[in-house]
Order: structure tokens, then C-alpha cells, then sequence
């Protein structure tokens, strides 16, 4: 074999090795930092100066508008999450009837401090008849309702145990 052919095989291969070591590196650094998230455009009669200081304006989907009593929310409806176990014990989150997303993103509305959590993990939201209803976002280790795992969105009742890995969520009134 001659020497030139010899010096292209080993160029070859290094330049292999350091392919390798970059993409290793960016996989390493992607699960520990997550990934960016895009910037989102200011809405109507906002500077961008001023959304950037606020946070990012979560829209629920668009669903038909839930019915409602007189005082304009039903009697005996949940008004609020509350975190019962885990690194965020005691937070809490009212209810407006806006989609509640739970995970390891920091856009999340729960930021979970969680191992077991994936970036988008769950969500929350009401469904067309204004009652809760809590969906698996595809999460790698599940999303548990009353010990049961999620496999297709569920209807929530208050005081029914949501867990996240560690974490514990319930609806209450």
C-alpha cells in the first residue's frame, strides 16, 4: 500500500472520530440544557421590548365556550391545581380555563424539577363542556391518574391524584 493511500485512510478515519465526538457531544449537552425554544412575535399593540420582559402569553386551543351558572362559574367547578408532593409541594395554580401544560420546559405552566418528567409531559385543559380533562403528551415514563396509567385523555374530579415521577398534582375546589 502506498504511503499516500495510507495518509488518506488515516485522515479519513480521524476526521470520523471527531465527527463522532462532536455529535456525542451535542447529544450530552441537548439532554442537559434541553432545547431552545423559538422566540414568539408580540402580539397586537405590545413593543417587543415589553413581551420579552413578561412572560410568554399562553392561548388555549380554540374550543366553544363552556356553560355556565350565574356568577359566571359553576357552582362546585375546581378552581385550582395544587402540587401535594414532590420538589414543588405546596404551589399552586388557579384555574381560568386556560390549557395548563406540566413538564421539564421552561414555557411549561408547572415547571417540574422532576427526572422522571419529559420537557412536554402533560396537559390540562377544559373540555367543550367546561369539565377537566388531563392528556399524556407521548412522555417517556407516563402519566399516572389514580395509579392507572394515561393512555388517551381522561376526565379529571377533584381530589384525584395526578403523578408525574415524583410529583403529585390534584384538582381541588
Amino acid at each position: 500500500m502506498s504511503d499516500l493511500t495510507l495518509t488518506v485512510m488515516r485522515l479519513g478515519f480521524l476526521a470520523v472520530l471527531w465527527l463522532f465526538v462532536i455529535v456525542a457531544v451535542q447529544v450530552i449537552r441537548s439532554d442537559l440544557f434541553g432545547t431552545k425554544a423559538a422566540a414568539r412575535p408580540a402580539r397586537r399593540g405590545q413593543s417587543a421590548s415589553s413581551t420579552a420582559a413578561t412572560q410568554p402569553v399562553r392561548t388555549p386551543p380554540a374550543q366553544p365556550a363552556a356553560p355556565q351558572q350565574s356568577g359566571g362559574r359553576r357552582r362546585g367547578a375546581p378552581t385550582h391545581l395544587v402540587v401535594v408532593q414532590g420538589s414543588l409541594a405546596g404551589t399552586t395554580v388557579a384555574l381560568q380555563g386556560q390549557t395548563i401544560t406540566l413538564g421539564r420546559a421552561h414555557d411549561s405552566t408547572i415547571v417540574l424539577d422532576d427526572d422522571y418528567a419529559s420537557s412536554r409531559h402533560a396537559r390540562i385543559y377544559p373540555d367543550q363542556t367546561g369539565q377537566w380533562t388531563v392528556e399524556d403528551l407521548g412522555s417517556t415514563n407516563g402519566t399516572y391518574l389514580d395509579r392507572q396509567r394515561l393512555t388517551a385523555p381522561m376526565p379529571l374530579q377533584p381530589g384525584m391524584p395526578i403523578r408525574i415521577g415524583r410529583t403529585v398534582i390534584e384538582l381541588r375546589k
